[in-house]
């Protein structure tokens, strides 16, 4: 795909199919429990399928199970997993909602089995038949340094990608040139910005796809507020934080999730004390860390002890690596499942987190970071979350600079909506463990006849 209404159309085209197959796995659902259709069951589903249809379409896309070319087979397969759930789960209450009783919760069972089916197999299809020998031509711009940076991120995120890396000192002729010969562009984000302007118009000329790596710069004017001075356009760039409307809506949306997760992990909580006490009996069951909140006020942040007691006695403030051998047997387990973030669930009842934001920090890492980085006091400027931007976009290997920047920008674009979206798509990152622990994807890298040669 060469340009960006094509990827439009292919996005489109993608989501169609996989409504149209949703509907024709209830369809088959029918008739796999039914001899003959009764034809209440059948006018319930009828009266509910514009809404399954809505629901799907919702976490199809949220889960960006249309980025054929960003997922591997198994991301997709994880993904559509939690989107059919949920989808099925909803599809129970709307029913019960509109009160269309008679769609049989057996069909809706059969239905989310044979969708998860007909979905992998296509999308399974897709890949291997129509993107198996498409490359995703990209040009990218950067110093050496930034370059060998972002080619290990794109090996990453990004499947069948040929990349051509070019100096941003290049002269203007030669990147235009390059444009045209590619499919889309990365610019870092030390480029000029001067030159960056004239990339941008270029590209977009060229109905080329244009990646920017953004700077603090570029992240403060993100959702800035468009006035005039007489008669010509200015743009206010209000400070980091949110304002008291939205703090007002987080807080309420906080309390609610919270009690109801409070209710729903109960049980799951007591099982989870016993079990760490029966692995080591000796030691406590909760984990108690004093961690740097809302405008760099201390809180005491409660986890589920995952690593054997006193495990910093002799080392002091150290981060867990790979394999940790700190970690406890019942810790690694609750660790790959996240399940030992449970508690912190009454941090957000005691308004000291939010379900949603940067996570806390210890005060011995903020410290630091504040001196390496100086836009790092901005992550304070809102509560800590359970979950976060950078965690759905991260992985276990993103450094501090990147998820900041997550972090920068989910404090600068917050919305109730956003926050809807990361805590649905949270359910897909912990089922997937290459986002704690990273993983390899083949990426080619190559050059034009003046730009440096680097390994990929």
């Amino acid at each position: 795909m060469s340009n960006m209404k094509e990827k439009k159309t292919l996005k489109s085209l993608l989501l169609i199919v996989d409504i149209v197959l949703i509907m024709l796995a209830y369809i088959a659902a029918f008739y796999l429990r039914y001899d003959e259709i009764p034809q209440r069951n059948w006018e319930s589903f009828v009266s509910l399928m514009p809404w399954i249809a809505l629901l799907a379409l919702f976490f199809l896309s949220i889960n960006e199970l249309y980025s054929i070319n960003r997922k591997t087979i198994w991301d997709m397969i994880r993904s559509l997993f939690v989107s059919m759930t949920l989808l099925s789960f909803l599809t129970m209450s709307i029913s019960f909602l509109f009160r269309e009783f008679a769609l049989p919760r057996s069909v809706i069972l059969i239905a989310y089995i044979l969708s998860l089916l007909f979905l992998s197999l296509w999308k399974s299809t897709f890949v291997f038949f129509g993107h198996r020998n498409e490359k995703i031509r990209m040009l990218l711009v950067a110093d050496e340094e930034e370059a060998a940076k972002l080619v290990s991120q794109i090996k990453t995120s990004t499947l069948r990608t040929k990349i051509t890396h070019i100096q941003p000192n290049t002269e203007l002729s030669r990147i235009f040139q390059l444009i045209e010969d590619h499919d889309s562009i990365m610019l870092s984000s030390n480029t000029d910005q001067e030159k960056r302007t004239q990339l941008l118009y270029h590209a977009m000329k060229a109905n080329k796809i244009i990646y920017v790596v953004p700077s603090l710069y570029d992240l403060l004017l993100s959702k800035s507020a468009i006035t005039q001075l007489d008669d010509s356009m200015v743009m206010a760039v209000k400070p980091f934080g949110l304002t008291i409307d939205e703090r007002f809506i987080k807080r309420v949306f906080d309390i609610l999730l919270s009690g109801i997760g409070l209710i729903f992990f109960t049980p799951l909580m007591l099982l989870t004390f016993i079990v760490i006490k029966l692995d080591s009996p000796r030691g406590s069951v909760m984990y108690k860390q004093k961690r740097i909140g809302q405008n760099n006020k201390v809180f005491t942040i409660l986890k589920f002890r995952t690593m054997v007691e006193d495990a910093e006695v002799h080392t002091g403030p150290t981060l867990a690596v790979q394999n940790d051998p700190r970690i406890t047997r019942v810790g690694r387990f609750l660790r790959r499942w996240r399940l030992d973030e449970i508690p912190q669930i009454i941090n957000v009842l005691k308004g000291e987190m939010s379900i949603v934001g940067p996570r806390p920090e210890r005060e011995f890492f903020t410290r630091t970071l504040n001196q390496q980085y100086e836009s790092y006091q901005y992550r304070n400027t809102v509560k800590p979350g359970i979950t976060g931007y950078a965690q759905i976009m991260g992985n276990y290997t993103t450094n501090v600079q990147d998820k900041l920047v997550f972090d920068l920008y989910y404090i600068r674009n917050y919305s109730l909506w956003m926050d809807i979206v990361i805590i649905l798509r949270t359910l897909s990152v912990v089922m997937d463990r290459t986002k704690s622990e990273g993983h390899k994807q083949k990426t080619e890298l190559t050059k034009p006849n003046n730009a440096m040669k680097m390994d990929a």
